[in-house]
């Protein structure tokens, strides 16, 4: 099976962290301060089962200006952008830079999910509409299926599943034959455990016990564990959310 990711995008409060809770399940706002604040900081990450048996990572990134660093680093290794926009506030600035970060780092296919479209009358809902197909015109994602959504009330959920999963499947699978290259978006370290670094493996396949080395700064290390989404793992390919405990 091919491995895919599916990266939020949009702008502040419009329903990003919400929507992934209610397609997956998992709350990605993990953080004391996120919950306090009642806005995504760091990266978020998800397992999302599709209906065609598609297994994606999600990557949720923050939507606030002062957090646009960890968007890139989030958007960085996405195949499928969930671009969300909210249907009472239409397009935003930070749609607009978080659409500009993606086609330059050559995410080529999106869905739309237009958020909180029950807090609006249909006429304005098609107005918005018309908003995000001109934002997206001359962009790589012109054409991408736009669907109105309330996680709250409910509605548009399974028509946003079902374009999520047909994206999916244009998706090509990954060169598993290449070398390895993981570029790393979160460093920390465990009591007990040591040095643990995230990322979306581009490329390649990783082990337990392979040696490994960090770029610029020629740095050599050896994987003792890998985990995907939680789970300790044999070994991880290209396209997957990995965490690597490194000595």
């Amino acid at each position: 099976m091919k491995h895919v990711i599916v990266g939020t995008a949009g702008h502040i409060d419009h329903g990003k962290t919400t929507l992934i809770k209610a397609l997956t399940g998992v709350d990605t706002d993990r953080l004391k301060e996120e919950k306090k604040r009642g806005i995504s900081i760091e990266l978020g990450f998800a397992e999302f089962k599709l209906p065609s048996g598609q297994i994606a990572g999600v990557v949720d990134v923050p939507g606030h200006e002062r957090f646009v660093k960890n968007m890139l680093a989030g958007a960085t290794g996405i195949d499928l952008l969930l671009l969300v926009v909210a249907a009472d506030d239409g397009v935003m600035p930070q749609t607009k830079e978080h659409l500009a970060i993606a086609d330059l780092l050559g995410v080529r296919r999106a869905v739309v999910a237009l958020t909180k479209a029950d807090l609006v009358e249909e006429e304005w809902l098609e107005i918005v509409q018309d908003d995000v197909r001109s934002v997206l015109k001359g962009t790589l994602f012109e054409g991408a299926p736009i669907v109105p959504v309330s996680p709250l009330a409910g509605f548009g959920l399974e028509k946003l599943v079902a374009e999520i999963d047909e994206a999916v499947r244009e998706v090509l699978p990954k060169d598993t034959d290449a070398p390895y290259r993981l570029p790393i978006d979160r460093i920390f370290t465990l009591k007990g455990v040591g040095t643990v670094v995230t990322g979306t493996l581009w490329s390649g396949e990783i082990s337990p016990e392979m040696q490994v080395r960090i770029l610029p700064r020629d740095i050599s290390a050896r994987v003792r564990s890998v985990q995907v989404h939680g789970h300790r793992v044999e070994k991880a390919s290209a396209g997957q959310r990995v965490a690597l405990n490194l000595v």
